[in-house]
């Protein structure tokens, strides 16, 4: 072979070498960045849903929508006492763990579009759809999920698992009474 064409395939190779380097270094910093967002995640997930678990056994004073931490959380999303507070206990959760939203106090507009995922994790907002009132009338938080059953924490609610109920409670759901699940954590608009 002549020193030319030598000279070439060892620069082709040189080459080749350091396209493989740069390459493999891209793989690295890509999987390690997926740890460090995983790892975010789940320092997100942990926090809100100890923030949630620390409300359990919240009840309102005169079971009317009242009561010093309910009329917190209503306060938090701009409501009165008296008014219903799933949404706002959900949003309140939030807010204590540092997301400026969702913050309403309105069950439907925890779930626009962008947000609807379709399967629940914790940390995750659940909807439950009533026909009588045609639309998502009951939220709370995901806390774990297995198999078909869904346990929850939620606001306004019951032993019973009522929509209008008396304090916060942890629950268990069929997946099948869940109608929708929203994601706050994980896609845009999240921390302040």
């Amino acid at each position: 072979m002549p020193p030319r064409q030598r000279m070439e395939k060892i620069k082709n190779l040189k080459n080749m070498i350091k396209i493989h380097i740069i390459l493999c270094a891209l793989q690295f910093m890509i999987a390690s960045n997926r740890k460090i967002t995983n790892h975010q995640n789940n320092q997100k997930t942990n926090q809100l849903l100890h923030i949630a678990r620390s409300q359990v056994g919240v009840r309102e004073a005169t079971g009317k929508n009242d009561g010093p931490a309910v009329e917190q959380y209503l306060a938090y999303t701009g409501n009165q006492k008296g008014e219903a507070w799933c949404a706002s206990f959900v949003s309140w959760v939030f807010g204590q763990a540092g997301y400026a939203s969702p913050r309403t106090a309105w069950s439907p507009s925890l779930f626009p579009k962008a947000r609807l995922v379709a399967l629940g994790k914790p940390a995750m907002v659940f909807g439950i759809y009533f026909p009588d009132k045609g639309r998502i009338a009951h939220a709370g938080i995901v806390e774990k999920v297995k198999d078909a059953w869904v346990t929850t924490i939620e606001g306004n609610t019951n032993m019973a698992g009522s929509r209008d109920g008396d304090g916060v409670y942890r629950k268990l759901r069929h997946t099948k009474t869940i109608s929708c699940y929203a994601d706050w954590i994980n896609m845009e608009g999240g921390k302040k």
